[in-house]
């Protein structure tokens, strides 16, 4: 696993910096969608799926983001496209530039009407997650994203 304390200083806050998309409560929607997706190890889904990252983003879900929302922000696009190392829009670059991924994560939750939930609000973070994230089709439950994400954190002093 990442080493946590440095995951949000070096990837996750940088990221959303540079966004303009930071804060607490975002820092640690980020951190635990990371947790729960791939325990910070994975970097390709398991088996057969197709998710990519840290975040485990699925092909179809990147190409939305790019299609019908980013396409319409151009500044937050530019700022986006300005973490890519392969060029504009490429999903190829999910796995191994941990910026990149972390911004199109905090995007796909950006797109959400709802508000983020309050930092410290794990429960309310974890349906957040499995709400927009993981969607009812996902086999991922609020329950496992908080026991994960405490098992995780149990040392981690921010």
């Amino acid at each position: 696993m990442i080493n946590l304390p440095q995951f949000i200083k070096y990837v996750i806050q940088p990221t959303l910096a540079h966004l303009e998309l930071g804060g607490r409560a975002a820092e640690e929607l980020l951190l635990g969608t990371a947790i729960q997706e791939s325990r910070l190890t994975y970097l390709h889904q398991l088996g057969a799926g197709p998710a990519e990252g840290v975040f485990q983003m699925e092909p179809a879900t990147y190409r939305d983001i790019w299609t019908n929302y980013l396409a319409y922000k151009q500044d937050l696009a530019k700022k986006v496209n300005e973490l890519s190392l392969l060029g504009p829009g490429s999903i190829d670059q999910i796995c191994g530039n941990m910026y990149y991924a972390a911004a199109m994560c905090r995007v796909h939750y950006l797109r959400v009407p709802k508000a983020l939930p309050e930092a410290g609000d794990l429960e309310g973070q974890a349906d957040y997650w499995k709400e927009y994230y993981n969607t009812f089709l996902g086999a991922g439950t609020v329950e496992e994203y908080i026991e994960n994400y405490q098992e995780a954190t149990f040392r981690l002093d921010w």
